[in-house]
């Protein structure tokens, strides 16, 4: 069953910097499909992914440039900063607390 799109969206920005962290730099298209090809339960709609990235890049946890894909078409390249990388940090604590506390709840309820 895949996720409701809100709650995807409060984790989007961790899941597109571990990506861009570890596979390099990737345009949207091939985030979207290397989310969906480690889980059949999350999708990234391109009404979220876009305004994500450029939130992300407004903040200057990514950058973008233009490439050409491999089907001859144009496209932006985003990839990680150092900032990037310092929020990855940030991001990857804010998840494990997040998932203690609601760990917790459901343990204790």
């Amino acid at each position: 069953m895949p996720t409701r799109p809100d709650t995807l969206q409060g984790s989007l920005p961790l899941l597109v910097l571990t990506i861009l962290a570890r596979r390099g730099p990737l345009h949207g298209y091939g985030i979207t499909a290397h989310i969906q090809r480690l889980s059949d339960a999350l999708r990234v709609e391109e009404g979220s992914l876009y305004p994500s990235l450029h939130r992300m890049e407004e903040a200057g946890w990514i950058s973008a440039r233009q490439i050409t894909t491999e089907h001859n078409r144009p496209a932006r390249a985003y990839e990680m900063t150092a900032e990037g990388r310092r929020q990855l940090g940030l991001e990857e604590e804010r998840w494990r607390s997040t998932t203690n506390a609601i760990n917790h709840v459901l343990k204790h309820a």
